[in-house]
């Protein structure tokens, strides 16, 4: 039996205006270079302009898996500012991933843009400037949980190193019942004006941050005062400090499988977990 020109020109608009309803709610959320898949990193360089260019991994096993999968936000280091994604590999988790290192969690390396020829202290390129882009990366998290499905909102943490270690005192001091936990390396939170909300954001959350003591890019006397003012709040913090070791203090704290361990462990309304000594 045939349909009735009038049915089927009804389905056919109703078609029509789903896939442009589609296209629409795609071209909302942004554009993606490729489908989220497991066991790969992906670059999300969205329309919106209230989220900026990033990495997205899945690990293997998440299209298997129905349970909550933890999130692991990595903040790089100033040297990877710009437009070209692929400079946020240098360093940490992302390097890790892009020779063939598979992790647990999913993963999200957003990238700072760079705009400092507005000047160091003004320009709003900066993940720790109270101007700067980090609202954004949590636009990202926001979006991203929704879009995903999967993402444990008791396991999300947070890391960075060198300029990405002042961005994580920043992000935690912004929204400070979201993490579950942070790893700042190389970094402090001393530019943060309200040192009271610094304070009992990380009352609420296991701090696990790291150093060399020979690092004369950041001294080690910031991160220590910022750590002191942290624990003067009631924060819970262990704090790594290696000897002989200059800036670059990241590549032996992202290389070692305790601090994802550690990570893992801390869940959103338990008790705090303190790393092994």
């Amino acid at each position: 039996m045939g349909l009735r020109p009038r049915t089927l020109g009804a389905m056919i608009q109703m078609r029509s205006t789903a896939v442009v309803l589609a296209g629409l709610f795609l071209f909302h959320l942004g554009a993606f270079a490729a489908e989220p898949a497991a066991g790969k990193m992906i670059k999300v360089t969205p329309n919106q302009g209230d989220r900026i260019p990033y990495w997205l991994y899945l690990p293997e096993n998440a299209a298997e898996n129905d349970k909550k999968l933890p999130v692991v936000v990595f903040l790089h280091g100033m040297g990877q500012r710009g437009s070209d994604l692929d400079q946020v590999l240098a360093h940490g988790p992302p390097k890790l991933i892009a020779k063939g290192k598979h992790f647990p969690f999913i993963m999200i390396a957003p990238q700072c843009p760079n705009d400092s020829h507005k000047g160091r202290r003004n320009a709003k390129s900066f993940w720790w400037h109270p101007e700067g882009p980090i609202d954004k990366v949590k636009s990202i998290l926001n979006f991203e949980t929704q879009r995903l499905g999967n993402v444990d909102p008791n396991r999300i943490y947070i890391t960075g190193l060198s300029m990405g270690g002042f961005g994580t005192y920043q992000i935690v001091s912004r929204y400070p019942d979201y993490f579950a936990a942070a790893a700042p390396i190389c970094g402090h939170g001393n530019r943060i004006e309200n040192k009271e909300a610094l304070q009992k954001a990380f009352a609420k959350i296991p701090v696990w941050a790291f150093h060399g003591d020979r690092d004369n890019v950041v001294r080690l006397a910031e991160q220590q005062k910022t750590i002191k003012l942290l624990k003067e709040g009631g924060a819970d913090i262990k704090f790594t400090i290696y000897p002989g070791v200059g800036h670059d203090s990241w590549t032996r704290t992202y290389n070692d499988p305790a601090l994802y361990e550690w990570l893992l462990a801390q869940k959103k309304g338990q008790a705090k977990h303190k790393p092994n000594p």
